[in-house]
């Protein structure tokens, strides 16, 4: 079942590559006590993702700020390694934390794991969502193909209305 606004994030495992390495977090430290927009995407480097839903994200991080979020992630079902490579090429260190869902597991938690056939194979719906203290206030899921509701833009109406 996906996870719906009123319910809390739920206990989960992820990591997060910096230069120094990976470090493991979890699900009930990282949303604790902060405000977060978590953006999921099928895969790093992949066209829309790359073209599009991460630049929307670097875009609009400073109004995102300013409209009460702590911490802005991407979220995709891919190993530390190749988020973090994905970040420095879009210039997001600093800016958006690239977890890394390494076995799916995290996306399952979330309801939001599909099979996307044989050549991406099982991945994150794209979809953003809006996490107050561990409890998710607003779910922004995308029909399969689109990019349109879990764009920055979109958000910040969200947060704005």
């Amino acid at each position: 079942m996906t996870i719906v606004a009123g319910q809390n994030m739920p206990s989960a495992n992820f990591q997060i590559k910096s230069d120094e390495g990976i470090n493991a977090f979890s699900t009930d430290d990282y949303f604790k006590d902060c405000r977060v927009v978590m953006f999921a995407v099928p895969g790093a480097f992949t066209p829309t993702c790359s073209a599009r839903h991460m630049p929307s994200y670097l875009e609009h991080a400073d109004a995102l700020k300013q409209a009460g979020i702590d911490k802005i992630a991407c979220l995709s079902i891919n190993d530390a390694h190749v988020m973090h490579a994905w970040g420095e090429t879009n210039q997001a260190d600093g800016i958006i934390d690239m977890i890394a869902d390494m076995d799916g597991s995290f996306s399952r938690a979330l309801g939001i794991e599909v099979n996307m056939g044989a050549i991406l194979g099982k991945r994150a719906t794209r979809c953003a969502m809006i996490v107050d203290n561990g409890l998710v206030t607003h779910v922004l899921m995308e029909e399969p193909g689109e990019f349109v509701v879990s764009s920055a833009e979109n958000v910040l109406a969200t947060l704005n209305a």
